[in-house]
């Protein structure tokens, strides 16, 4: 079967008024109101909501309509006929074309309070709450700050040979990029060896994607493959390892194949939480969040919010490695930490051994997408609750909550609706007061958001 042919996009981060390839006959101008959670333009026309790629608020501009439906369009600007006081030009020559990020034509200062608004709206209309104290904004370096990433790998003759890199805007094809500004400067700088050494392997054809971490110390490069390496592959990717001064380990099916290749004698990941005393070791495919400064932050601003102290029980659900529970039983608390993966429960309570924490930080496997009130109840009684849950959110543990809950509930969250969703149900339904709320720019230059809210009674 033939390949369907793709419709070319045009990059989003107009600077000035131009058509480009697109004929302006047949093209409505908008008037830009707002930014919605997909950092997509929002305007009316003729009774639809409309869409539009590239273009922000304040603006007016011409686009080009691609989908219609019947309450909705969706286009992409193709001139700006007046710009927003936010607009900037992209800072990474690939903008537009890579997918990585979809906000670099916005200045970082609009990003964030776009992001703060997508916030305070969904908890306005999905959880008709308000915040009583909107919290500044957490923010950290804007460049260089992805210490996680998974770069995919393509093999294309017509490309010149192998691409490494992150899919293109809107599309399943790998970008062609030499760099890329949000990874740090050592990382970036080996895209190209990277694609230079892919192209020599005999399974060029056979490796999917690449991971990386970062940590304190080591880098760590894990290669997804589909088939054995041959003698000459091995030799390969150690004199990779050795020359760029990072860790080659491989997968061959699920995280748990995920093994050392070379060198052997290393050291061994772990990220820094300075503030506490706390040094975390993870392993190569266990979830850290990929942005280590504003995490140091947000850690911080989360003990501030929850005041864990000497002779409190906390619980700390969605618990992870400990990043929130060790800081906890630092402050002298007594940390009960859930996670539904037994694999991440034994690296939580191992990390607390590693920091002198084993006392005050326990660790228990339960599934909290399934918890009940029964359930949440056996795990006892709590001066606090920190809940740091993936999208779906905390639905079963919110409703779980009795009348004898804890006084305070710090909620991290790295989507606003579901966040809003749940604090429908902690304020309306259990009697808690939505303290305060604001956003981490976890992401810079991405539409991601990323926010901690605080709850009382």
């Amino acid at each position: 079967m033939a390949r369907p042919r793709r419709i070319p996009r045009s990059q989003p981060g107009l600077n000035t008024i131009d058509t480009l390839e697109h004929s302006s006959a047949n093209q409505t101008i908008y008037t830009i109101e707002s930014v919605d959670h997909e950092a997509r333009g929002v305007s009316h026309h003729e009774g639809k909501v409309v869409f539009l790629d590239g273009a922000l608020v304040g603006e007016k501009v011409r686009a080009r309509i691609y989908k219609r439906r019947p309450s909705y369009d969706q286009g992409e600007a193709t001139a700006i006929l007046r710009k927003g006081s936010g607009r900037v030009t992209a800072g990474c020559p690939h903008f537009g074309v890579c997918g990585g990020c979809n906000m670099q034509h916005a200045d970082p200062t609009a990003q964030v309070a776009y992001k703060q608004r997508i916030l305070e709206d969904n908890l306005k209309r999905i959880g008709r709450v308000n915040p009583e104290i909107m919290l500044p904004a957490i923010q950290g370096p804007t460049w260089g700050y992805r210490h996680r990433a998974r770069l995919s790998v393509r093999l294309v003759e017509k490309k010149g040979g192998v691409l490494v890199g992150f899919h293109e805007r809107n599309s399943s094809f790998v970008a062609d990029i030499s760099s890329c500004k949000i990874l740090p400067l050592h990382v970036s700088a080996l895209i190209s060896p990277l694609r230079d050494l892919v192209t020599q392997l005999s399974l060029a054809d056979r490796l999917p994607q690449i991971e990386v971490a970062v940590g304190e110390e080591v880098t760590v490069l894990v290669f997804r493959i589909l088939q054995d390496l041959i003698s000459q592959d091995e030799t390969l990717l150690r004199n990779f390892a050795e020359l760029h001064d990072v860790q080659v380990w491989l997968q061959t099916k699920g995280p748990d194949t995920v093994q050392l290749f070379h060198p052997k004698e290393v050291p061994g990941l772990f990220y820094a939480l300075p503030e506490f005393g706390i040094q975390m070791p993870f392993g190569p495919a266990e979830f850290t969040q990929v942005n280590p400064y504003v995490n140091r932050l947000l850690v911080g601003r989360a003990m501030r919010l929850l005041k864990p102290k000497a002779g409190e029980r906390i619980a700390d659900l969605f618990c992870g490695l400990g990043n929130f529970s060790l800081p906890m039983a630092r402050l002298g608390a007594h940390v009960v930490g859930v996670e539904g993966s037994a694999t991440l429960v034994r690296r939580a309570a191992e990390n607390a051994e590693a920091n002198g924490l084993s006392d005050r930080a326990k660790f228990k496997v339960a599934d909290l997408f399934q918890i009940d009130a029964e359930g949440l109840a056996q795990l006892g009684q709590f001066d606090g609750m920190l809940i740091d849950p993936p999208r779906d959110g905390a639905m079963e543990v919110v409703k779980s909550i009795g009348h004898d809950g804890p006084k305070r509930i710090v909620y991290v969250s790295c989507s606003p609706s579901t966040l809003a969703r749940d604090a429908q149900v902690l304020v309306h339904q259990h009697g808690y007061r939505l303290e305060s709320a604001g956003v981490a720019n976890m992401f810079p230059h991405t539409a991601h958001v990323e926010s901690i809210a605080l709850f009382t009674r």
